[in-house]
């Protein structure tokens, strides 16, 4: 969580960040794939965007699934934040390509398009600036993972499958 000005910070998001950093998120994954045994390293410690994002977007969604959020302005955050994540490769795409847009440019269509607060949009732009295809490398994630898709395991395992119960 990015502690830098909280003052300055909207708060809906918070909880989403919480899923999608910590746990189940970022933290469980990267922490689960660096304890397995019998793996090359580059496979116990390669942080691929894709894989990882996809891995943290799910975790958002799976906090939604089994109950987690604490009211609709958390769950407000969340689809918030899941807009931030369509402006992210929106904004980023011309950025990277022949469009070239400006700094500017990208602050003023963050602005236009989310409700993000003023740090945020800044350390955003500069992110997707400084590392071209990570915004479309965090959207794909999801997409090919049935277990990331809507329905996932509870679509293949039918009436076996508990997500409650999986998720204690």
């Amino acid at each position: 969580m990015n502690e830098y000005g909280p003052t300055q910070r909207l708060t809906p998001n918070i909880e989403a960040i919480a899923y999608h950093e910590g746990v189940p998120g970022h933290h469980l994954q990267i922490s689960i794939g660096q304890e397995l045994a019998g793996l090359p390293d580059f496979r116990r410690n390669g942080q691929y965007t894709a894989f990882v994002e996809g891995w943290a977007l799910y975790s958002e969604r799976l906090g939604k699934e089994v109950g987690f959020y604490q009211d609709p302005y958390s769950d407000y955050g969340r689809l918030g934040k899941r807009k931030c994540g369509a402006v992210f490769v929106w904004s980023s795409t011309p950025a990277c390509t022949k469009k070239h847009w400006s700094r500017d440019q990208m602050v003023d269509y963050f602005h236009r398009y989310t409700a993000m607060d003023e740090p945020n949009v800044q350390t955003e732009v500069d992110r997707y600036i400084s590392w071209p295809g990570q915004a479309l490398a965090y959207k794909t994630g999801p997409v090919g993972n049935p277990q990331a898709s809507p329905g996932g395991a509870g679509k293949s395992w039918g009436a076996k499958f508990d997500l409650r119960a999986f998720s204690r």
